[in-house]
């Protein structure tokens, strides 16, 4: 499912500044939607990243609609924004590492514009790649999922796999 992050922009002309704020449409959305299609490996995908240890380092605005994907049970979320590559542990919403129950979160930033230094490497960040551009292959299965980060000429710079929920 792709979820609308533009919240993240706080100016009062923004029409999306409260689109993540807890009981907001689109919160409320996500939250029936998954109800309704419960499924066993589930992926989220919006733009700016709740944690990165990029330019943005965390972004609270989109905290609900994590915490409404980790009570419901997604396995990953896919973000951009930061210019990079970064893997984090499976979360809860306060970026505490839950391997049990936790939302794993790959920012993608990688497509070939420019890179960003790492400003501040948080908690969980489990790998970070600022040098390759790349492309991120998935694979969602019924009861698990893969990651291979392919990079430009390099190869496969980061590769795993898990268990869904």
């Amino acid at each position: 499912m792709t979820l609308n992050s533009e919240c993240s922009d706080p100016k009062p002309n923004n029409p999306y500044r409260n689109d993540c704020a807890p009981g907001s449409r689109q919160e409320r959305w996500l939250r029936s939607d998954l109800a309704a299609h419960p499924a066993r490996c589930t992926l989220a995908l919006w733009h700016h990243p709740l944690f990165s240890s990029g330019v943005e380092a965390r972004n609270d605005h989109v905290r609900p609609l994590f915490q409404a994907l980790y009570e419901n049970g997604v396995e990953l979320v896919l973000t951009g924004h930061d210019h990079g590559y970064e893997r984090f542990a499976p979360m809860d919403a306060a970026g505490n590492r839950d391997g049990a129950l936790g939302v794993r979160q790959f920012v993608v930033g990688t497509g070939g514009k420019n890179h960003q230094l790492i400003k501040t490497p948080q908690p969980n960040s489990e790998v970070r790649d600022v040098t390759n551009f790349g492309v991120l292959e998935l694979e969602l299965r019924p009861t698990a999922y893969r990651w291979e980060f392919v990079t430009e000429g390099a190869g496969v710079a980061d590769a795993g796999a898990n268990s869904c929920h």
